[in-house]
């Protein structure tokens, strides 16, 4: 078992009880928290990683150096199961995913339902829970909870340590060039605490998507799989579109023009109907379409700053986080 963390307070304490009895062994790797996450992991008899400062922080780095760690002490393991500190295991899920590992030879990752621990306090939170609620079934990728095949990932070389987000599609891609596949299963696997109260935490969660989106087509979107290609370049149209189809119209239209802004209902309408299909509220359909919408705006924002960063200042964008401390605690 691997878990990263950063200043994750009580919601990495619930995540290590939750392993207990589940996990033969567990690594953390802290990214240099300013409270007592280390203590707290120590404690709960993990055996501990603090990453170098010098280093740039990423999850993928993380999970690198636990994984290192976990196999230097268990050299015959056969299974790993990466986990957020902000997320806890729920009971029978390693269990059932490694019969299904098992089963499926091919398969290199298995992952199934991570849920919200509080939807219900802040649009934010439900949000977030109706993102985890993919399609049950083989897919492209997996997300930051997941349980992997050793041989596998070694094959694959593991996470890009470069990459601030978006590191788990990009391994998922890796691994099924080499001819593995990736499942997510009809199972309950962790309960998530995003902690986002403010539309500021929002906006920054997705500029950090929209970065991911743009690094993702610049490494490999020119390959076959024209992998990030896709939510990039809607990023772009229904990011940037409405407003300057306003802007060619204005000379011609006057205030007019800024109808063409309304080109932004018929994302939210798409949004909304697909979300209902799903078996959603109308109320919650409705703000989640909303968020998808305005949520364009903050990842052509996260593209743009890739670009520039990359293009231009020719250096890394250091990473991007959307909790601050008082949500962390």
């Amino acid at each position: 078992m691997v878990v990263i963390g950063r200043n994750e307070g009580d919601r990495l304490v619930r995540c290590l009880e939750s392993l207990r009895g589940e996990a033969r062994r567990i690594v953390y790797v802290d990214s240099n928290s300013s409270d007592a996450s280390v203590a707290k992991a120590r404690v709960s008899g993990a055996s501990v990683v603090e990453l170098d400062p010098a280093i740039p922080f990423t999850a993928a780095r993380a999970r690198n150096a636990g994984f290192e760690l976990l196999i230097s002490e268990k050299p015959d393991l056969e299974l790993v199961q990466f986990v957020d500190g902000d997320c806890e295991i729920r009971s029978g899920w390693l269990e059932y995913a490694a019969e299904c590992l098992d089963e499926r030879p091919e398969l290199a990752v298995a992952c199934g339902r991570r849920r919200e621990r509080f939807p219900e306090r802040s649009p934010y939170n439900r949000i977030a829970d109706i993102e985890w609620d993919t399609p049950v079934g083989d897919a492209a990728s997996c997300g930051g909870d997941a349980l992997m095949r050793v041989r596998a990932f070694r094959e694959a070389g593991g996470f890009d340590p470069g990459l601030i987000a978006g590191e788990e599609p990009e391994l998922c891609l890796r691994l099924c060039r080499a001819g593995y596949k990736v499942a997510r299963i009809p199972c309950e696997m962790t309960l998530h605490d995003a902690a986002m109260y403010r539309f500021s935490q929002f906006w920054r969660r997705a500029v950090r998507a929209g970065h991911a989106y743009a690094e993702a087509a610049y490494l490999h979107g020119r390959e076959p799989e024209r992998f990030g290609v896709r939510p990039l370049v809607s990023s772009a149209v229904w990011g940037a579109g409405p407003p300057l189809l306003a802007l060619l119209l204005l000379p011609i239209f006057g205030s007019g023009a800024l109808f063409a802004l309304a080109a932004w209902s018929l994302l939210f309408a798409r949004v909304y109907r697909d979300t209902r299909r799903r078996g959603h509220a109308s109320r919650t359909s409705a703000i989640y379409a909303a968020a998808c919408t305005v949520g364009k705006l903050a990842e052509l924002q996260g593209a743009l700053q890739f670009a520039w960063n990359r293009g231009v200042r020719r250096r890394a964008t250091r990473l991007i986080e959307y909790k601050s401390a008082d949500t962390r605690a």
